[in-house]
């Protein structure tokens, strides 16, 4: 449940927890779903409930073989705040990322409501990262609510970006990745909106990470936005690159 991430902003994946439910439009061409669908198709036993929202207690440890610190994505392939996820595992992710110190682990959410109400609940150590997605101007309310939690370091996935984000407030964040959509029916990605984007960060010395132009050939449409890669993190380490 554990493998080398191809994502550019992270090196590993840790999935102690498998499947979701789309809650807005970011979702629509979810790249879990597909690849849930996939694996069990290919009879991957962790993957026999398709993308239906399955917990994996025996991969919970997981971290902790894993001596060479890494960052560590959790749940690339879930949500752990989604609604049917009990407290008390949360909880016991909490715990293994407490333990395992020596790596630095990303949580990613949309249900930023839900992250909120739990955040007392949680203890938030120095290496748990932990970030909202925001796709377009209707969703900052999600930054409002991450920066009132108790993480230490707060980042924003505005990825896929689907419309211009104008005004964020970035206040207490300290990390914004941007990136575009991409596979079957990728919505498509304007400039200016990441130039946008990109400039509140400067202005609000937020570090900047631009991941992809996405699109259904996003490789060839690279990650370079005026001439140069921004391969900025929150702290200051050296990622491995697939």
């Amino acid at each position: 449940m554990a493998t080398q991430s191809r994502i550019e902003w992270t090196e590993s994946t840790w999935n102690p927890l498998t499947g979701c439910n789309k809650i807005s439009p970011g979702c629509k061409h979810c790249y879990a779903e597909r690849m849930a669908m996939r694996l069990k198709a290919m009879g991957q036993p962790n993957y026999v409930n398709g993308f239906k929202l399955t917990m994996h207690p025996q991969a919970l440890e997981k971290p902790l073989e894993w001596k060479t610190p890494q960052v560590i994505f959790v749940n690339s392939m879930s949500d752990l705040f989604h609604k049917d996820v009990p407290l008390e595992f949360i909880q016991r992710v909490f715990d293994v990322m407490k333990r395992a110190h020596w790596h630095q682990f990303q949580v990613l959410t949309k249900r930023s409501e839900r992250l909120l109400e739990l955040s007392p609940y949680l203890e938030w150590t120095d290496n748990i990262w932990m970030g909202v997605s925001v796709e377009n101007a209707d969703y900052t309310f999600r930054i409002d609510n991450l920066r009132k939690t108790g993480a230490k370091i707060k980042f924003l996935s505005v990825e896929p970006l689907l419309g211009p984000i104008p005004k964020m407030n970035l206040k207490g964040m300290n990390w914004v990745i941007v990136g575009g959509e991409s596979g079957p029916g990728a919505r498509p990605l304007e400039r200016e909106w990441v130039v946008g984007i990109r400039d509140q960060c400067l202005k609000a010395k937020v570090p900047f990470f631009f991941k992809q132009w996405g699109g259904v050939q996003k490789k060839k449409a690279g990650r370079l936005l005026d001439g140069k890669t921004w391969d900025q993190m929150p702290v200051d380490i050296n990622l491995a690159r697939a």
